[in-house]
């Protein structure tokens, strides 16, 4: 089985040494290509506007200088020899609920190889932000993440779709295990933009991560993740709000 790894954190991310972990307990024919810099928040963006170069670190590993839809195209188009079985995004430093989804590097990754036909899973390390750093405890991913793949290696997925794995911030001990959860929802009216002063006397404005609410419906993965198990979430390309069509056309029926 071949497995090309991503991410949106960089090729030299710790999540992404963590991933090859897991992958090697899956398949020896793995495949790396990710981001030369963190690309954290580039969505499903792709470099339209100057060349994308690609530097090659050993065998197998490689690394461009765009987004991580960027990496995974130059590897579907450039890189490998023939497409892979399995595309693992992660494993992020940071998580990937609800709807920062539709912001995550991580997951559009997997959603472009969604879009090619391939399985795609996307990983994610949930964490307390408060003093981290990057002290980021990857334990739970690093212990759990096999044996939630493992499951999904021989299950169809449906086409256009992929699975978002979030681990819960405890120790690899304390997992509860694994929750089956739809997406949940984020409060981002409650978010924040932090000003500062750079040397020059310039103002700069950076957004803040921090006191964004949430509400933890039933069967969500912020819900699953809070009562510390791994969620287990899958994903659609497809956003149509299948309930305004019918609306819609009526109020443009001739």
């Amino acid at each position: 089985m071949r497995i090309l790894l991503t991410n949106d954190d960089g090729i030299n991310a710790p999540g992404l040494y963590v991933l090859e972990k897991i992958a090697a307990q899956l398949s020896d024919d793995i495949w790396i290509c990710a981001p030369s810099e963190e690309q954290s928040g580039a969505g499903h963006s792709l470099t339209l506007t100057r060349p994308v170069r690609m530097r090659q670190h050993a065998e197998r590993r490689f690394s461009v200088s765009g987004t991580p839809t960027d990496s995974v195209t130059m590897a579907l188009k450039k890189i490998l020899p023939a497409p892979p079985d399995l595309i693992l995004s992660g494993v992020n430093r940071g998580a990937n609920m609800g709807d920062d989804v539709t912001y995550s590097g991580t997951v559009s990754a997997a959603f472009e190889g969604a879009l090619a036909g391939i399985r795609a899973v996307a990983l994610s390390q949930v964490y307390a932000r408060e003093g981290v750093g990057n002290a980021v405890d990857f334990s739970a991913a690093e212990a759990w993440g096999a044996k939630v793949l493992k499951p999904l290696l021989d299950m169809p997925f449906a086409p256009r779709t992929l699975i978002n794995v979030n681990f819960p911030p405890v120790a690899a001990g304390e997992v509860k295990g694994v929750r089956v959860a739809r997406q949940g929802f984020h409060d981002y009216a409650r978010g924040s933009v932090v000003e500062g002063t750079d040397p020059r006397g310039f103002p700069y404005y950076w957004f803040g991560l921090h006191g964004i609410e949430h509400t933890a419906g039933s069967n969500t993965d912020l819900e699953a993740i809070a009562g510390g198990y791994v969620s287990v979430t899958p994903l659609q390309i497809d956003l149509t709000h299948e309930g305004s069509l019918d609306q819609l056309t009526d109020l443009y029926r001739a």
